[in-house]
């Protein structure tokens, strides 16, 4: 039985791999063994940062509507009891964008979270 040689398909995997590596340091984007290393770690990040980021952008909007509330003397978690009891749903990066970009707006809903809530200021 002939020895079977990386062909077609030996190549076509080693250049796919080989070409997810390129502009990787030093032999991680020239062997094939490192390469396959740093891409599948790479891609594993990928992964898992893209799930990542959704909570991060939650966090920093959460943020935003807590520094805002705070200027309208209410808690992030009082303002959003207010809302849910006005039957308001904004969702949290609409009323993050809100609070930076129309602070009327956003004032107003304040003022009448904090009337459903009755919070004494």
């Amino acid at each position: 039985m002939p020895r079977a040689k990386g062909g077609f398909k030996t190549r076509q995997r080693r250049k796919r791999v080989l070409k997810l590596a390129k502009g990787y340091r030093g032999a991680k984007s020239k062997l094939f063994r490192t390469a396959t290393e740093a891409v599948d770690k790479a891609l594993g990040y990928a992964y898992r940062d893209r799930r990542a980021k959704k909570r991060d952008y939650r966090k920093l909007w959460i943020t935003r509507i807590n520094a805002a509330a705070a200027i309208h003397d209410l808690s992030y978690s009082r303002l959003m009891h207010g809302l849910k009891e006005l039957n308001i749903s904004i969702n949290r990066k609409v009323l993050a964008d809100m609070a930076i970009n129309d602070p009327t707006g956003f004032a107003r809903l304040a003022g009448m979270a904090r009337e459903r809530i009755a919070v004494p200021v």
